[in-house]
This record gives C-alpha cells, sequence and structure tokens, in this order.
C-alpha cells in the first residue's frame, strides 16, 4: 500500500492533480454471479465467483477508458482494489486526462439525478436499487452510516449551483455507465475539487 501512495505522488508532481476518482464496486447481482450458482447456493458464500467476475469486468472497463477514450485522451491511471466489509470486492481509480475537463464538458459525463421512470425505465431502476444513499440524518437518526450526529459518507450532499442534475442524496454517477455495469460506481471530477494533499 505504501508503494501505491508512492507512485500516486509521483503522477500527481509529474501530471498535477488527477481530472476523475471513479469508484467502481461489484454487484453481486450481475446475471454471470447468479448464472453460475448451484441451487441454494448464496452468493455471498462465491467470493472466488464474485472476485472472477469482477476482475472481468474490471478490464472491460479500463480498456473502455485507456482504448475507447470515453473520457478523452488518458495520459495515466492508476487503481487499487479493497474489499468492502460485506465481502463486495470494489476498485479506487485515478484517471489523468490528455486535456483537462472543462466545466460545461462535466455534465456530459457525471450526473446525481434520478432519470423520468417513463423516458427511461432501466436506468431509473438502477439509480433507485444501486445509487441511493439513506435516508439518514435527522430522517433516520441510528442508521448505520451515522455517528456523532453526522452521516459517515457526507450525505446529503451540497447541491452545486451550476450543475442542474444534481440531488442531495443521489451519488454522483454516469448514466450511461450505471446502465451499462448495473452497479454502485461513482464518478467524481477531482479537477475542480482538491484531491490530493
Amino acid at each position: 500500500m505504501h508503494e501505491r501512495t508512492q507512485d500516486t505522488m509521483t503522477y500527481v508532481r509529474n501530471y498535477g492533480r488527477p481530472d476523475l476518482f471513479i469508484t467502481f464496486t461489484c454487484n453481486p447481482a450481475w446475471p454471470e454471479i447468479e448464472n453460475e450458482l448451484f441451487l441454494g447456493q448464496k452468493r455471498h458464500n462465491r467470493h472466488d465467483l464474485l472476485a472472477r467476475v469482477f476482475h472481468g469486468k474490471l478490464k472491460i472497463l479500463m480498456n473502455l477508458i485507456n482504448k475507447g477514450k470515453i473520457f478523452g485522451v488518458v495520459q495515466c491511471y492508476m487503481y487499487t482494489i479493497e474489499w468492502q466489509k460485506r465481502g463486495l470486492p470494489h476498485a479506487h481509480i485515478l484517471v489523468w486526462l490528455q486535456e483537462t475537463l472543462h466545466v460545461h464538458k462535466v455534465d456530459d459525463f457525471i450526473s446525481a439525478e434520478i432519470p423520468n421512470p417513463e423516458e427511461d425505465p432501466e436506468l431509473f431502476n438502477c439509480i433507485t436499487t444501486q445509487m441511493v444513499h439513506g435516508p439518514c440524518g435527522a430522517i433516520k437518526p441510528f442508521s448505520p452510516c451515522m455517528k456523532d450526529g453526522k452521516c459517515t459518507k457526507r450525505y446529503p450532499r451540497d447541491f452545486f449551483k451550476r450543475n442542474p442534475n444534481w440531488q442531495g442524496w443521489i451519488s454522483t454517477l454516469s448514466p450511461q455507465k450505471t446502465r451499462r455495469w448495473r452497479i454502485f460506481s461513482s464518478y467524481e471530477c477531482s479537477t475542480f475539487r482538491r484531491c490530493s494533499r
């Protein structure tokens, strides 16, 4: 882990702050996982299957980012994989782009809104089942994420004046990627926020 930190600091010295910080989380309900379970078998008992499917999808995502240039030409990237308490792997991905994302382009990639269920029922279902945090706070003070009267995940988030596609309880997301992967996948543009210390 210490080597990864040193590598990241070297990238920051050479290329500046990363342009994107992406969290890519395994969805245990992916069909590739569900279809391989034996009758009566539970997903949480098959860490090998979860890891194999997750790594395959992560590889596809990284190819889309690097070779498919879905965010633009990539200068460099790095990621680390962690396991959550409930046993699901997730990756934290830092991406440095050749051209910095400008404010007017960010809304093309990143959103935090619930779409109209009649216009896009598939995306609506993905977001409402995978991307909504809460309720917590004053609404539900004994929620597991609460500590000293505050949400440890910082929800609800403050609204951004410039982004009309922002709702406080929704994680930042890429609608196209959420629809494709059917997962929790958070996207933040770190060009405009302090990312490195």
